[in-house]
């Protein structure tokens, strides 16, 4: 295994993800990668898998490759024995890719490793707060998607494949995924970073409504 393999990964994320769409950019990838060390250091858990993980986990996300949830897990895997790293850390990296994703939560075991538990809360924080109000309405002007549409309500409960052909307002997103992550947080330190971030969600939408209505 590379001595430097976190600072490669790095690199070779950096380099995979120039140019994309800016909600799922690098500075994303840095975001989780800093909140799953975070998490991290209040559990027990392999931190070279939880970093890893963090870096690889949307080096292909499927909404910009035609649905195609195979791709990050054939990138990942030929970066990470390029690497040398063991068939057991690329297995465990390749289970949290595969699992990660708010849209996949159905389908997941009802026991999930740690490392996920902790990658997947940092994901999600990310998506929350302020700037997953600011990555919302990136994605939503990134699809032409009408900010909000008074009698266009949110679809709540979709199946995964509701979900993914979705291309409903941004706004609805809020009720369709943004507000339900709080309460599937996994870490008693992801629920606790949650709880500002959501509220602050709810002081967002309180004033936008106030706002069109030109209250």
């Amino acid at each position: 295994m590379s001595p430097n393999l976190i600072e490669n990964t790095v690199i070779f994320v950096k380099k995979k993800l120039d140019g994309v769409e800016a909600g799922h950019d690098w500075f994303h990838i840095e975001r989780v990668w800093k909140i799953s060390k975070k998490i991290a250091e209040e559990e027990k858990c392999n931190l070279q898998v939880v970093e890893l993980a963090a870096l690889l986990h949307d080096i292909a996300d499927p909404k910009f490759h035609d649905g195609d949830e195979t791709l990050a897990l054939k990138i990942s895997r030929e970066f990470l024995e390029g690497q040398s790293v063991s068939t057991e850390i690329i297995d465990q990296v390749l289970f949290i890719i595969q699992n990660i994703s708010f849209k996949n939560r159905r389908e997941v075991p009802a026991v999930l490793p740690i490392e996920l538990q902790i990658v997947q809360d940092a994901d999600r924080l990310d998506a929350i707060g302020a700037i997953g109000i600011a990555r919302t309405f990136n994605f939503g002007g990134f699809k032409n998607n009408l900010m909000y549409h008074p009698e266009l309500p949110p679809r709540i409960n979709q199946s995964k494949d509701d979900y993914k052909k979705s291309n409903g307002t941004t706004v609805n997103h809020f009720y369709e995924k943004l507000l339900l992550l709080k309460d599937l947080m996994n870490t008693d330190s992801g629920k606790k970073l949650a709880e500002e971030r959501h509220d602050f969600m709810l002081l967002f939408l309180d004033q936008f409504y106030r706002e069109w209505n030109v209250e």
